[in-house]
C-alpha cells in the first residue's frame, strides 16, 4: 500500500499522539486495526478527540467504510477514492478530512520488530545453551 498517510501497525496511543499534536481538526491517517486483523482504521482528529472508522476489504479489492450507524453502505474501488470522498464536508464523518499526517518511516515496522524481539527475549521458552 503506497499511501503516505498509511502508518501500518501504529498503536492507538501513538495514533492519538500524532493526530492531536497540532490541535487541528481534520488531521487524519490510516493504520492497521489492533483488534481486527485485516481491517484498516481511518482516524480523524476533532475537538481534541480521535474518531476511528473501520474500513473493511470487500470482494474483488473493493473497500467499505463504517461511518454512522444506519448509514447506507458505501463501497470504493480503492483507498484513494475513499479518502477523496471524505475530504468533502458532510459525507458522514464527524469532520471532513483536511490534513493527512504522513508517516516518517516505512510503516513503523521497526517498532513492531523491536516489540516482537523483546517478547521473544522475555519469554520462558528462551534457553541458555552451554558450550
Amino acid at each position: 500500500m503506497d499511501l503516505p498517510y498509511y502508518h501500518g501497525p501504529l498503536t492507538k496511543l501513538d495514533c492519538e499522539t500524532l493526530l492531536l499534536k497540532e490541535g487541528v481538526d481534520g488531521n487524519f491517517l490510516l493504520r492497521d486495526s489492533e483488534s481486527m486483523p485485516g481491517v484498516l482504521c481511518l482516524c480523524v482528529s476533532f475537538k481534541n478527540l480521535v474518531y476511528t472508522y473501520r474500513i473493511f476489504r470487500e470482494k474483488h479489492g473493493y473497500y467499505q467504510i463504517e461511518t454512522v450507524k444506519g448509514a447506507q453502505k458505501q463501497i470504493f474501488p480503492n483507498l484513494k477514492e475513499l479518502i477523496s470522498k471524505f475530504e468533502k464536508p458532510d459525507q458522514g464523518l464527524v469532520v471532513h478530512l483536511i490534513k493527512p499526517i504522513k508517516r516518517t518511516s516505512p510503516y513503523m515496522r521497526w517498532r513492531r520488530l523491536k516489540l516482537d524481539l523483546e517478547a521473544f527475549m522475555n519469554s520462558n521458552d528462551y534457553t541458555d545453551v552451554l558450550p
